[in-house]
């Protein structure tokens, strides 16, 4: 089958991008690997100035677009990262350029956008909604489309990544396994396309959210199916491409569905073991090898952590949920006499068990307890699950009656 897109065109678009973007680093991630049981290596797609890889298939666009084209202004559709890229690379060419993006698209992927200097438009649940307010505007203003995937020209952009991947990884061989998080399939088929041609035969691994498997149904022929809220908002597509769709019947051997807290587990294991900030599609491969650690084991394993714009809030909660999963903080109930001098008995406890006390609440009025009693709530930072149990042990001895309230590591689970 002839592909809409060659690696010739990968290789061109490679020289167009030469000093506009970053050639990021493709990195052996040893930390992160050894949580997995994995041989990995990354290509660190979050450090490009927008933040994401989207920035390689806006400017190979935009470049070629022609003087009438670049006078009617262009206009996209996206989560975040696609507005990002369009929206920097436009304002350098002297492009105007307008951005529709879900109304519950992150602040800061939306401020940043209007940072770069793009009138942004906030509509639609979805970026299928989003589609009808974009084709609405280009009826109105005659501005030019940059799809943010189904479009040649963006899908050898985003194939640089690959190309680049490829010639840093090594000889031929060095990389046995492609792992690509999947949106609209714009840059796990350039990857696909420019991986292949170094070495044939490279397995490629797609994949996408349990909550939008677009590209999985359209493989498999099966109706769309999608919806709920997704800390991976980058690949929440309810509609693949119809070239990336034709390029990843060809090219991509299987796509694994993550669910959100392995998505949620990803995004915390970038950060703690390989000092990385990634968003949730950012770190959709990780979560894969999370999901099923054994499809992965004994192979060199590459993925691209392909977007790091997490809102600040977002990724606080993530890491703090990550340290109440491994243990790290716990929040205990314990049962007391509600007389002078517990609070500090219990302090002592705690404190001599080698933990450090973070939070206390104290409840007599609003809890199902005897008169003479009280019920304390305590936040605390510990080393590990086994210390948290020494603590509750060390109270009970004490005959303070003490429950764990935390949602401590899942047994047999990476990360």
């Amino acid at each position: 089958m002839t592909l809409p897109v060659t690696f010739e065109d990968i290789e061109k678009a490679q020289e167009k991008l030469s000093g506009k973007i970053l050639r990021t680093p493709t990195i052996p991630a040893p930390a992160l690997g050894q949580a997995l049981g994995i041989d990995l290596t990354l290509k660190l797609e979050n450090l490009q100035l927008t933040g994401s890889f989207k920035s390689r298939g806006a400017y190979v666009k935009l470049s070629s677009l022609n003087a009438e084209e670049r006078a009617r202004g262009v206009i996209a559709m996206s989560a975040g990262n696609h507005a990002q890229g369009v929206a920097y690379h436009a304002t350098a060419l002297g492009i105007h350029s307008t951005i529709v993006m879900p109304a519950a698209t992150p602040f800061t992927k939306v401020e940043k956008t209007r940072n770069y200097g793009a009138q942004v438009v906030q509509f639609g649940a979805t970026l299928a909604e989003s589609r009808d307010k974009v084709e609405e505007l280009i009826a109105k203003h005659g501005y030019v489309l940059i799809h943010p995937y189904d479009d040649p020209m963006i899908i050898a952009g985003q194939g640089t990544a690959g190309l680049e991947l490829m010639q840093d990884a090594g000889a031929a061989g060095a990389i046995e396994t492609l792992v690509v998080p999947i949106g609209g399939g714009g840059l796990i088929s350039g990857m696909a396309i420019a991986a292949k041609k170094f070495n044939p035969a490279i397995e490629i691994i797609g994949v996408q959210s349990e909550q939008f498997p677009s590209m999985y149904a359209a493989l498999r022929g099966q109706p769309p199916r999608f919806g709920g809220e997704t800390l991976a908002e980058g690949i929440a597509v309810k509609i693949p491409g119809a070239m990336t769709t034709e390029i990843c019947r060809t090219l991509v051997d299987d796509i694994i569905l993550v669910d959100e807290i392995e998505i949620e587990r990803a995004v915390n294991g970038c950060a703690e073991h390989q000092n990385l900030v990634a968003e949730g599609a950012g770190a959709a491969g990780i979560a894969a090898m999370i999901k099923a650690p054994e499809r992965f084991a004994g192979k060199r394993v590459a993925s691209v952590i392909c977007g790091g714009n997490i809102d600040q809030r977002m990724l606080a909660t993530v890491l703090l949920r990550g340290l109440t999963r491994h243990g790290r903080l716990a929040r205990l109930r314990i049962d007391i006499t509600d007389q002078p001098g517990t609070l500090a008995r219990v302090a002592g406890l705690i404190g001599r068990s080698g933990a450090n006390i973070v939070e206390v609440h104290h409840q007599r009025m609003f809890q199902d307890v005897p008169i003479k009693q009280a019920e304390l709530e305590v936040l605390i930072e510990t080393r590990n699950p086994d210390h948290v149990l020494e603590i509750v042990a060390a109270l009970d001895s004490e005959g303070l009656k003490t429950s764990v309230l935390s949602n401590m590591a899942m047994e047999g689970r990476p990360l």
